[in-house]
Parts: structure tokens; C-alpha cells; sequence
């Protein structure tokens, strides 16, 4: 069972990507949420996961950047090596992105064509191809806008 979840923090480190054995990127990210006022200031730290492009769009944020993250609050129930069970819980992000109260971004809008950013033998990564045409079918506007 999820339930819908909405927070806003700052990433702990930059998102740890790796790939299933189907080829689907999946990341994790720790966010730290502050609450409460001055002395008694507390921190969360939420375990959040990113699955295929929006796994491999976050990898490109920073440590200590401020993103909102909306998602699904899930619990895992698992067994400690001594025995005892514990609960883990865990975000699972439908949306995911730099919080601009606090940051400016530049936008790049990722290839409509379906592909995506693939890692070579040595790790490094290649940008996916844009598409040949915008997606209204025109051509090199220049400064001027098609509306």
C-alpha cells in the first residue's frame, strides 16, 4: 500500500544511477527535510527512488540542491542480520526537480523519439539525439516564434 507524499529538501549527494537487467535506469537519492523553527530545528532524511528518464534527468543535480519530490511513501519490511524485522520506508518519486524558491534552472527538454541516454563500455555517458524537427513539424524559427 502507497500513499501520496509531497516534500521539499535539499539532496544529501548527487543520485546513485545504475540499470536493471532489462536496461531500466533506477536511482537513489537520499533528501534531508528540515522542520520546525530556530533551537528546535530537526532534520528527516527520506530514501527516495527515481525509475528510467527521470532517474537519468536527476543524476545531473548537485549535492545540497533543493528539489521538490512528489511520490508514493511505501514500506518495506525486512530481516537484520541479527534476526530482528524493522520496516524501512521509502519514497517512490513520480515527480522530481530543483525547487526554484531557491535556485534558477536551465531547462533542456529531453528527446520526444523515445530513446534513451546510454552508458558506454567505460561508464561515461551519451546525451540522447534530439529530434529532427520540433514537435510542430517546423523548421529553424531563428529568434522569431511560430506563434
Amino acid at each position: 500500500m502507497s500513499t501520496p507524499i509531497a516534500i521539499r529538501g535539499n539532496i544529501t549527494s548527487p543520485v546513485e544511477i545504475r540499470f536493471t537487467q532489462g536496461g531500466k535506469a533506477v536511482g537513489n537519492v537520499t533528501v534531508a527535510v528540515n522542520r520546525g523553527k530556530d533551537d528546535n530545528k530537526q532534520t528527516d532524511f527520506h530514501r527516495v527512488t527515481l525509475w528510467e528518464s527521470l532517474a537519468e534527468n536527476a543524476a545531473q543535480l548537485e549535492k545540497g540542491t533543493s528539489v521538490l519530490v512528489i511520490g508514493r511513501l511505501e514500506s518495506r519490511d525486512y530481516q537484520t542480520q541479527e534476526g530482528q524485522k524493522r520496516t524501512a520506508w521509502e519514497i517512490t518519486a513520480d515527480a522530481f526537480g530543483p525547487d526554484l524558491r531557491f535556485q534558477t534552472a536551465q531547462v533542456t527538454r529531453a528527446a520526444s523519439n523515445g530513446s534513451k541516454r546510454n552508458t558506454a563500455q567505460d561508464g561515461s555517458w551519451s546525451a540522447p539525439q534530439a529530434p529532427a524537427q520540433d514537435a510542430f513539424g517546423g523548421g529553424n524559427y531563428g529568434d522569431d516564434s511560430p506563434f
